[in-house]
């Protein structure tokens, strides 16, 4: 068994869709109409037959008030890695990225959160 897709509920898709293409530098794999919405999934330009990120419309109530609560208690949603977390802070900081961590060391890991601007917290760690 292995995972091919997660998803990562997001408060508008083609904003989201913006922001992990060209904010984070994810390659829309997929973007199909469905009703209302669209399957949209991203992927690793370093491995892209690897797992799927779906950007999933916080329609729901349920997936708003689990998407709201996380992000006001600072709880990231989902983590990226990165090879060098200050480098990537750095690069993404001249995007006008807003972190809520700057990079920190904690053991063996570095980590930096950041604000996807979709209604989610994200965290980068180097390991």
């Amino acid at each position: 068994m292995k995972i091919i897709v997660t998803s990562i509920y997001v408060q508008d898709q083609e904003k989201a869709l913006e922001f992990y293409s060209k904010t984070l530098g994810f390659v829309k794999k997929h973007d199909v109409p469905t009703g209302e919405f669209r399957w949209i999934t991203l992927v690793s330009p370093e491995d892209q037959e690897g797992t799927e990120l779906l950007l999933e419309p916080d329609d729901h109530p349920v997936a708003k008030e689990y998407q709201k609560k996380l992000f006001a208690e600072g709880i990231p949603v989902t983590m990226f890695g990165v090879v060098d977390v200050r480098k990537e802070y750095e690069r993404l900081l001249k995007q006008s990225v807003k972190f809520f961590m700057e990079p920190t060391e904690m053991g063996e890991s570095t980590l930096a959160v950041f604000d996807d601007t979709c209604g989610n917290l994200i965290q980068i760690i180097q390991q």
